[in-house]
């Protein structure tokens, strides 16, 4: 499959590179690479990585505005997205030729060409599986952000999508590239004291239930008051792992600016991403997003949510 979608880029002289709404560092990275190894490979191209980017990973590079694209003659490929409506970008249908390659549980079919892995890490060790495998270009620089984007969406290898062979494929990619591990991790983990202390807000105030739902509404106020905004909160989601009462935790964040609450969830059992793809989001089994324009659908996610961890408590006592 790899070599079918080399052929694919070698065959159109315009392509576009999206993800999923709500950047992250593997989506981000993912995008990145390929745009930079295909503009490597053929400096003829033209090649642009689209969507809406956010300061935070500036460290990953910059995304573009897409001008004069003749969508007939262009190939689009979109990384780390399982389904059509939370792709990042506008006129989907309207391109020649589309690619999919993603990690996620498949949701629908609306590419062309699909690859989809959901025993991989991240689409950034997907992206390194297919750049290894053809003649693409690769550079130290490129995979330095795979490798920042493997870490951040296992987060740190802590979580269960870390198998053998994301170990096996990132100590390759040490060892051939001479990758300082330490110092890719910096700008992944390195936070200003105005989000250390809304962390610490987020401790002392979420609510946890008798099913061991944990949940906190950030408020626009509360934003402004830590001088953060609305995305600070989720993305600080996965510090909370290990607390004892919790099984299933969840940020709810005010985006007064396009009128949404967008929330972010994790869990240490319960199934959550059918909960999430309800709600205009989705995700992998443990971590999960979504986005929902009232209290009132936020309130009902929450409570879905609770049915979910009060059947799987009872499950285990069950077993």
């Amino acid at each position: 499959m790899w070599e079918k979608i080399f052929e694919k880029i070698k065959e159109y002289e315009t392509i576009v590179i999206a993800r999923h709404i709500g950047v992250d560092p593997d989506a981000m990275a993912s995008q990145i690479a390929l745009k930079e190894s295909i503009e490597a490979t053929f400096p003829e191209k033209k090649v642009y990585a689209v969507g809406q980017g956010s300061c935070k990973f500036t460290y990953l590079g910059h995304l573009e505005r897409l001008e004069n694209v003749d969508y007939q003659k262009t190939l689009l490929m979109v990384l780390d997205t399982p389904d059509k409506r939370r792709v990042d970008i506008d006129n989907i249908d309207l391109y020649h030729y589309k690619i999919k390659i993603d990690h996620h549980p498949f949701v629908e079919e609306f590419c062309d060409i699909e690859v989809i892995e959901e025993n991989s890490s991240s689409t950034c060790q997907l992206i390194t599986e297919f750049l290894i495998a053809t003649p693409l270009v690769k550079t130290k620089a490129m995979m330095e952000k795979l490798l920042q984007g493997i870490v951040s969406d296992t987060n740190r290898f802590m979580f269960q999508n870390s198998k053998s062979s994301t170990f096996h494929l990132v100590g390759k990619m040490i060892e051939d590239f001479d990758l300082d591990l330490p110092s890719l991790y910096a700008p992944l983990y390195l936070r200003p004291l105005k989000e250390v202390r809304l962390q610490g807000y987020i401790e002392q105030n979420m609510t946890v239930t008798e099913n061991k739902v944990a949940y906190i509404y950030i408020t626009e106020e509360i934003i402004n008051q830590f001088k953060t905004d609305a995305s600070a909160a989720g993305n600080m989601i996965n510090n909370f792992n290990y607390i004892e009462e919790v099984l299933v935790w969840i940020t709810i964040s005010e985006d007064k600016k396009n009128d949404i609450f967008k929330i972010s969830m994790r869990s240490r059992g319960p199934i959550i991403n059918k909960v999430a793809e309800k709600y205009h989001g989705g995700g992998h089994a443990l971590a999960s997003g979504a986005r929902v324009k009232t209290k009132e659908e936020a309130n009902q996610l929450l409570e879905e949510l609770e049915s979910v961890c009060k059947e799987f408590l009872k499950e285990e006592v069950v077993e």
